[in-house]
């Protein structure tokens, strides 16, 4: 692409090089989504917020909190939410509050984190963990902007992606078939 990146600029690979780093095996999952917000102005909506380039971004046009609402067909365990905004670029309108809800759907919504940001420049990746340290499984995350830099109204955030953990190694149907086979013989003998 011809677009210039600025100086130091994170690009959109950095985030996967630094899970590769701790071997967590991750994938995106948000395309199995249908996406939502709770307003934002024509032309800077979940289109910009997924299209995998850092120079757009969704813009809000309403009152705080801002909402982006991920709603999935089928309970799906989520590893983390990873959130790109770039204060550099969008001062006032850069989330320094975000709060991530989960639920069935929007009714038993329940916060099970609450992060505050900085003057954030990059990927913000938020892992998500219920009470029990254990990985959520869940049909729809929220995330909600609470409060943004300098008391901004409107927000900006340029990307997010929602990452899901990947099996190890799934067992093929060949393995399972030989596990029947000699592990059901052994069985069958003890009788």
């Amino acid at each position: 692409s011809s677009m210039v990146e600025p100086e130091g600029s994170p690009d959109l690979g950095s985030i996967e090089d630094r899970r590769k780093k701790f071997n967590s095996n991750v994938r995106e999952v948000g395309n199995q989504a249908t996406w939502s917000l709770s307003s934002c102005k024509p032309g800077y909506g979940v289109d910009q917020l997924r299209d995998g380039s850092l120079e757009t971004y969704w813009q809000s046009d309403g009152h705080l909190p801002h909402l982006v609402n991920i709603q999935f067909k089928k309970k799906t365990t989520i590893h983390d939410v990873a959130i790109y905004t770039d204060y550099k670029l969008d001062e006032s309108y850069t989330p320094t509050k975000i709060s991530v809800r989960v639920g069935t759907n929007f009714n038993d919504l329940q916060e099970i984190e609450v992060v505050d940001i900085q003057e954030p420049s990059g990927w913000i990746v938020i892992p998500l963990k219920d009470i029990n340290d254990r990985l959520i499984r869940t049909f729809m995350l929220q995330i909600a902007v609470l409060q943004n830099h300098q008391q901004g109204r409107d927000t900006h955030m340029r990307q997010i992606k929602i990452h899901s953990p990947v099996q190890e190694k799934p067992i093929s149907s060949s393995e399972f078939a030989d596990f029947k086979s000699t592990e059901f013989r052994m069985f069958q003998n003890i009788r």
